[in-house]
């Protein structure tokens, strides 16, 4: 797929139409798919949480490309790029950086960690204790870390995508509820159809190496100016108490031990209008909401316990509300 140029000047000044915010992204995610073989959705759902400033969990089984997906959006946006290994064994400092001596001038000095970064990828996030998990909270939170009582800002963008194998699988720890709400989305990626398999086995064969090179389409400044085409999205009211009807009805669920907090409702708007200029448009419709709600909301529901053992999850609660809640009747603008 091929789209019109966007003009270097309209990025650098922070100012892109939606038609140029639409191909830009659109660029973005040809770029990336020529790496990860599928998955269109599920891509589109992370790169919809990055415009909307957001943080990204990849949950699934090892082996269905969540490593290469992020480090592909790293490349593709032009970001600088930082991985951490998370094991049994990381420490905070590990991540934040700490400060050490350096006998040159008989002073300590603050080396900075992977978190000073465009894009973290935070690999296989719970198979490190809950401590060094929650180091990454302020990060997420407030751009910033806090190390032996300095505070240090972070760059601009900073986004985290980070990897987690599902919580049944050995050696894991579960993330801590404070943690996962920080995430505006949870995407899982599933096993590739056959075809879709196939072809990963083609391209690898075909490029005869096992790197994936993925051509960068933008920078930091233009995507910076993608969030800002975002923040100019228009939510209409009736589309607003829409995701606060969503969320509020997680947590009047029989099967929801918890439901959404009012960040739910929030992160729906937000990942919503990341969605709706990934579809061409300047404001936001439903349909925009029901694409991102599983994605937005599905791990901000705690399932009762009596029902752990049933196929009872985040994810089909919100499903169950979203066939329930009526959905308003917008004007489609033209």
């Amino acid at each position: 797929m091929t789209h019109d140029a966007v003009t270097p000047d309209a990025t650098t000044a922070g100012r892109l139409s939606t038609a140029e915010a639409t191909r830009l992204a659109a660029d973005v995610l040809d770029s990336v798919g020529r790496a990860v073989v599928g998955k269109q959705h599920a891509l589109g759902l992370v790169l919809a949480a990055i415009l909307a400033k957001g943080h990204v969990l990849i949950e699934d089984f090892p082996g269905l490309g969540k490593t290469l997906a992020a480090r592909s959006f790293a490349q593709a946006l032009g970001l600088d790029f930082a991985r951490a290994q998370f094991t049994p064994d990381l420490l905070p400092a590990d991540l934040t950086g700490s400060y050490v001596f350096d006998q040159r001038t008989s002073d300590f000095s603050f080396r900075r960690g992977p978190l000073f970064t465009g894009l973290l990828l935070a690999d296989e996030i719970n198979r490190t204790p809950p401590k060094t998990q929650a180091a990454l909270l302020e990060a997420m939170q407030e751009g910033q870390v806090t190390v032996e009582g300095e505070t240090h800002l972070l760059p601009r963008p900073f986004h985290v995508l980070a990897t987690a194998n599902p919580v049944e699988y050995e050696g894991t720890y579960p993330l801590p509820e404070a943690q996962l709400d920080r995430f505006l989305m949870r995407v899982d990626f599933g096993y590739p159809t056959a075809d879709e398999e196939y072809d990963v086995v083609a391209r690898r064969v075909a490029r005869r190496q096992e790197e994936v090179a993925v051509e960068p389409v933008t920078d930091a400044a233009g995507l910076a100016a993608l969030q800002a085409a975002v923040e100019r999205v228009a939510v209409d009211e009736s589309v607003g108490r829409y995701c606060v009807a969503l969320a509020a009805a997680t947590r009047d669920h029989g099967e929801a031990l918890t439901g959404a907090s009012p960040r739910g409702s929030l992160g729906l708007v937000l990942a919503a209008r990341g969605w709706a200029v990934l579809r061409g448009r300047d404001y936001v419709v439903p349909e925009d909401v029901k694409s991102v709600a599983r994605a937005v909301l599905g791990h901000r529901v705690t399932v009762r316990p009596e029902l752990w053992m049933t196929s009872a999850s985040g994810a089909k609660v919100v499903d169950s509300v979203l066939a329930t809640v009526p959905t308003p009747q917008t004007l489609e603008r033209r």
